[in-house]
């Protein structure tokens, strides 16, 4: 069966991102966001996309209008009744993430899955904040979510096997390669990527190269789409350091930890792209 209507909730650049996709496909999405002003930027996020989409010539005029026309932003909770599926994309805290899950198990009782995107929290925490932890899985999108063909599919220790396979089909209808993933730190794409993209800060910490090289090295030594340092103001330095910490909480291996730079950095602001700076300034 496929999902006809799905609640997501985060109106962020992953939410919207998340509801983009679903949309395209075919998907009605209700885009849930608490506050007015992060609501107005999804919208105004989603024509921007799918206005650079026509111009480039991946969508017809008729095709982006429809797909507007799926989403549908609101700020009620009550909004969501109904969906046949839901997926959490707000900030990389347990708290908030937790009373999210407690919210949609009581709401959402027909729901098929209640997916989480996050990239550091464990599932089965999330879970455990809900009635019925067998219908929680992650669902582990990459950014930017209509260009990233990947998906992670991550079980927890109590999803139901129907309910993982529900949310794998959800990801193939929407365009998207899912992978099978334990629920563990990192999950699959992280725990490799992280040790090697925090090699790079730490070599630009400690004046081994200079950004650019480092990066130059390994665009054209590796045949990679982007050097790391860029990668990583592209990810968003605030979280990779979450993705570092739950990664050395869980795992207590140096390779994890965050350096120092990148502590300081996001301290300071400094989060990358949406910031306007991180390893390098932007616009």
């Amino acid at each position: 069966m496929t999902i006809e209507r799905l609640a997501v909730i985060g109106a962020g650049f992953m939410g919207s991102g998340i509801a983009e996709a679903a949309a395209a496909a075919g998907v009605s999405v209700t885009l849930y966001e608490p506050e007015a002003a992060p609501l107005e930027r999804s919208r105004e996020r989603l024509h921007a996309s799918v206005r650079r989409a026509v111009e480039g010539g991946k969508r017809t005029q008729a095709e982006a209008d429809a797909l507007l026309t799926r989403i549908t932003h609101t700020r009620a909770l009550d909004d969501l009744a109904g969906v046949d599926a839901a997926v959490e994309a707000v900030y990389e805290d347990p708290r908030v993430k937790g009373e999210i899950f407690r919210e949609l198990d009581a709401r959402l009782p027909d729901a098929r899955f209640l997916a989480s995107n996050t990239s550091s929290i464990p599932i089965a925490e999330l879970a455990a904040h809900t009635r019925r932890p067998e219908r929680v899985v992650g669902l582990h999108f990459f950014s930017p979510v209509p260009v990233m063909a990947l998906v992670e599919v991550v079980v927890a220790l109590d999803s139901a096997e129907d309910v993982v396979a529900s949310a794998e089909a959800f990801a193939a209808q929407i365009g998207k390669q899912p992978i099978r993933t334990k629920d563990r730190a990192g999950f699959v794409v992280n725990m490799l990527l992280v040790p090697y993209l925090m090699a790079a800060v730490r070599m630009f910490e400690e004046g081994f190269a200079s950004r650019e090289d480092i990066d130059t090295g390994m665009r054209l030594g590796c045949g990679h789409p982007m050097g790391p340092l860029t990668l990583c103001d592209f990810i968003g330095l605030d979280v990779l350091l979450a993705v570092c910490d739950s990664l050395h909480d869980e795992f207590r291996r140096p390779e994890f930890a965050a350096p120092p730079l990148l502590k300081r950095m996001v301290v300071s602001g400094h989060l990358g792209r949406k910031s306007g700076r991180g390893f390098y300034t932007y616009g």
